[in-house]
């Protein structure tokens, strides 16, 4: 429609002056600029269709959102377009959390909105949130809370015996990781595991027992003493000792014990010596060669080592062989040949044992 058809000419003074201006401001509106589409996260301080040439718009982050470069406002310009800006909004970061003790965190970033949640050892429990949020302001919804113990009553004490901790022990309360050990009173033994934990559970490992244990009167052994033969039972690590007689060597231990099984512990014996059965002849004995009528008495102790003299025939040289006696056992090698008492008496330099060895 004609402008000029809204108004009698004759009736409004400057009349061609005022359709002019009113021209001009009809054509200032056709550039306006109309609201700008803003970035991820930026929003816009006024929110209206249409602005005029020279209007300013204030852009600002949402929330959980921080600036970086600017301009932070734009302005409308008189052919309908915005001033150019760099403008952005970043997600907020929080600082890096705080570790758990005896525990974990899982998460995967730190900005706004990422979560953290939070779990413990075996053997502890969650004390406070299991997890955060990273808020609008940079801060953690929530401090680090914590993992603590998973607690036991005091450890169950068997009959006749006690136990010592690892640690001191407050009242009647102990804690996941605090370690026992268990002792039997005298006579008493203890049958079950010695150490006893507070577990997980909030339990104890299972409590063992205490026993009394005797052992029947040992007895005697042949050619030998013993340091106490009462008839009468033997409380558990009760001793008793044993000697042998005269050239009697004892082998094993010489003393024995009461097990937990009731039972001694393995005895010694007494073994014999041994003579060496040879007549005429030189015999080796602790690195000393000795005529056997000068070895007086004719007599070693078990498990000594004795050495008498073969002869190598195709080299013609003697040669000493070793024999141990064995509880009152000592076996002539068959190498060896006794001489007679006139090659003996006469021609003693020819013996294997004072010949060339070989």
């Amino acid at each position: 429609m004609n402008l000029f058809a809204f108004f009698r000419l004759e009736h409004i003074p400057n009349a061609w002056l005022f359709c002019t201006f009113f021209t001009l401001v009809t054509t200032q509106e056709a550039h306006a600029c109309v609201m700008p589409e803003l970035g991820a996260n930026i929003e816009a301080v006024r929110q209206q269709d249409y602005f005029e040439p020279g209007a300013e718009l204030a852009l600002s982050c949402k929330l959980g959102y921080t600036s970086i470069l600017s301009p932070r406002k734009i302005v409308c310009t008189a052919n309908g377009e915005w001033t150019r800006t760099r403008f952005m909004c970043i997600e907020k970061r929080c600082p890096n959390p705080d570790p758990l003790s005896y525990g974990e965190l899982h998460y995967e970033d730190t900005v706004y909105q990422s979560i953290i949640k939070y779990t413990c050892h075996n053997g502890y429990t969650l004390s406070g949130p299991n997890n955060a949020i990273c808020q609008a302001n940079g801060t953690w919804s929530t401090s680090v809370p914590e993992c603590k113990p998973v607690s036991c009553g005091l450890a169950p004490i068997p009959k006749f015996g006690l136990i010592s901790y690892n640690k001191k022990i407050n009242g009647n309360t102990t804690y996941f990781g605090t370690h026992g050990t268990y002792e039997c009173l005298p006579p008493y033994v203890l049958f079950g595991n010695m150490h006893a934990e507070c577990t997980a559970s909030g339990s104890w490992t299972k409590t063992p027992e205490c026993r009394m244990v005797t052992c029947p009167p040992p007895g005697t052994i042949l050619n030998a003493y013993m340091s106490n033969n009462d008839e009468r039972l033997y409380d558990f690590l009760e001793t008793v000792q044993y000697g042998c007689d005269g050239d009697y060597r004892l082998e094993g231990n010489f003393q024995i014990v009461c097990q937990k099984n009731g039972n001694w512990s393995e005895k010694p014996s007494c073994k014999a010596p041994c003579s060496i059965g040879i007549n005429r002849g030189r015999i080796l004995y602790r690195e000393k060669k000795l005529w056997i009528g000068d070895f007086e008495p004719n007599k070693v102790f078990h498990n000594d080592i004795v050495s008498v003299y073969c002869l190598d025939r195709v080299r013609n040289c003697g040669y000493a062989v070793s024999i141990q006696c064995i509880n009152g056992t000592l076996k002539i090698p068959e190498c060896y040949e006794e001489p007679s008492a006139i090659q003996f008496n006469l021609q003693y330099g020819s013996l294997p044992s004072e010949i060339e060895q070989c």
